[in-house]
């Protein structure tokens, strides 16, 4: 338990105001009969979102003939999951009264302690180690028993008036903060894509167009080695599957290694310097990579395919680029929805496929070049606005841990 001034109280959460959970409601249930309704909202854990927002206008509402059924939380009420993988972490403080899921927790104060208190309190980190700590099961979840039993601090009713006004203007000027970074971030993520996405729309005069198979050496998949991941290695020769190519990114997270025997039944498709590397099947179809010289000897499954060039003609980090700008991706896209029930691009289909390119390589080479600039300097810009976004979580925590400790004596808080 932290230190606390002398004339602060620590009760059980039981013991300062009722606790209750919401009502579970069977999907087709609520579609047939609250869906589209007018009445008192109906709030599942996945109207809760991580950062407290609550979303009221679902479409589910209980009419007021039916609420007598329901639970409901009264406006300025906290609520907080309670099980799940969002469990502790989504909490939210309602501004009317709501009918809610059986996965949230509301507490009703008997009048100790006033409800927006509480809802700061459980974002504390105090609160949250006590909450972890009481998580049972595989799907993670505190009972109602041992939610009652974690520990409030408070002080006085008038402190807590205090100390409530200063987190929220507090905490209104770090989200507004945070609002104005995330839409900077944004806008560097956005830098890089479009002056891609314009260069290989425009194209230039001496551009000309060919098929990859005129291109390229080569351009195959692999396969699973028989046994599928259970006969994965601890390490050995690279196998290259569809999670470890993204856009631009290798991830190494994940890789899978096979050993020579196995490497040798995909000689067919043997990874070699600088091939590009292109996600050919399901979700991740179209994300494209150039392979990192550290993970070769490797192979790749039949998700991926090799697309190596012709590098008198096209360099392969200029294809990579061009597989990746949206005029491209978005036909690599519509080619893979073609005629099947599975999104998937066939050899056949990359080998016809048609790209535009400078017939000088130097050329190929001076557009890489300043792309990969204005790329690293949008990268730069994206850490930088990623690093002051983590910095304002950590001042809320901050200021949070000033809270419950009795030393948040300054009004004046600033973000």
């Amino acid at each position: 338990m932290m230190e606390l001034p002398e004339d602060w109280t620590v009760k059980k959460i039981g013991d300062i105001g009722k606790v209750y959970n919401g009502n579970s409601i069977n999907e087709q249930f609520k579609r047939d009969n609250f869906l589209g309704k007018n009445g008192t909202p109906f709030i599942a854990t996945k109207d809760v979102g991580f950062d407290g927002a609550i979303d009221y206008n679902n479409g589910v509402n209980i009419p007021d003939y039916r609420t007598y059924g329901y639970k409901v939380a009264p406006a300025d009420t906290p609520i907080i999951c309670v099980e799940g993988g969002s469990a502790g972490r989504k909490v939210g403080f309602v501004d009317r009264d709501v009918c809610f899921g059986n996965k949230l927790f509301a507490v009703v104060p008997y009048g100790e302690v006033i409800p927006k208190y509480l809802y700061y309190f459980y974002l504390s980190e105090e609160f949250q180690r006590n909450f972890s700590s009481n998580l049972l099961g595989i799907i993670g979840g505190v009972s109602s028993v041992k939610f009652k039993g974690i520990q409030i601090v408070y002080p006085s009713i008038n402190e807590q008036h205090h100390i409530v006004s200063i987190l929220n203007q507090a905490f209104t000027a770090i989200d507004r903060a945070k609002s104005n970074l995330e839409k900077n971030l944004q806008n560097a993520k956005d830098l890089f894509q479009s002056e891609l996405d314009r260069v290989f729309r425009e194209k230039g005069d001496d551009w000309e167009e060919k098929t990859l198979k005129s291109v390229t050496t080569k351009i195959g998949s692999g396969a699973t080695p028989r046994g599928g991941k259970e006969n994965y290695k601890d390490e050995g020769i690279s196998l290259v599957r569809s999670m470890n190519v993204h856009d631009g990114v290798f991830v190494r997270k994940n890789l899978a290694f096979i050993d020579s025997k196995q490497a040798n039944d995909l000689n067919n498709v043997v990874i070699e310097k600088d091939d590009v590397l292109l996600n050919i099947t399901g979700a991740s179809i179209a994300r494209t990579c150039i392979v990192p010289d550290e993970i070769i000897p490797a192979r790749v499954n039949q998700h991926v395919s090799i697309i190596r060039t012709k590098k008198d003609l096209l360099t392969p980090a200029f294809l990579n680029l061009l597989l990746i700008a949206e005029p491209y991706k978005k036909q690599i896209l519509s080619t893979g929805e073609k005629g099947s029930t599975r999104q998937a691009i066939t050899k056949a289909q990359l080998e016809e496929f048609e790209i535009h390119f400078p017939n000088d390589l130097r050329k190929q080479e001076d557009v890489v070049s300043k792309l990969k600039e204005i790329e690293n300097y949008s990268n730069r810009l994206k850490f930088n606005y990623t690093q002051k976004l983590q910095n304002l979580e950590q001042l809320k925590k901050a200021i949070l841990q000033k809270a419950f400790t009795g030393q948040l004596t300054n009004k004046e808080v600033t973000a």
